[in-house]
């Protein structure tokens, strides 16, 4: 009788993490932190559903990745490697960044760009703005 009233506390309790742990209990809102150094993987066009991406054509071929570095405390920068004065030269501009909802806010010398984000996880970051489309790797 003890081993049955310990299956039955079991399947209870299992039953109640399974449906407290559901993914409709966020409203959509992804969990997953923005918070890291995200280089530039791929760039494209969404048009009427329909996604092209290629690589992007601001990697400079033999050097890191153009990224973006967001912080705990919102602010940002963005990095560029350009071989155009010594090979592989990173140019940095800092700004700030929000977050709110499924929209990431960014302000780089003075200019806002607000962006929707399609895709957030552990690590991948995707962003679209207009037609255009950002995909980003940690």
């Amino acid at each position: 009788m003890k081993t049955k009233s310990i299956l039955l506390v079991l399947a209870l309790t299992i039953g109640l993490f399974v449906t407290s742990c559901s993914s409709d209990d966020n409203g959509g809102e992804t969990l997953a932190p923005i918070v890291g150094k995200w280089g530039i993987v791929k760039v494209g066009t969404n048009i009427n559903g329909v996604e092209t991406l290629a690589d992007p054509p601001q990697n400079t071929s033999g050097c890191d990745h153009d990224f973006i570095n967001l912080k705990i405390d919102n602010t940002m920068a963005s990095g560029d490697y350009s071989s155009t004065v010594s090979p592989c030269a990173l140019t940095t501009v800092s700004g700030t960044y929000s977050k709110s909802g499924s929209k990431l806010t960014t302000v780089i010398n003075g200019v806002t760009t607000t962006y929707d984000i399609v895709n957030l996880t552990i690590s991948e970051l995707k962003l679209r703005q207009g037609n255009a489309i950002s995909v980003y790797i940690r």
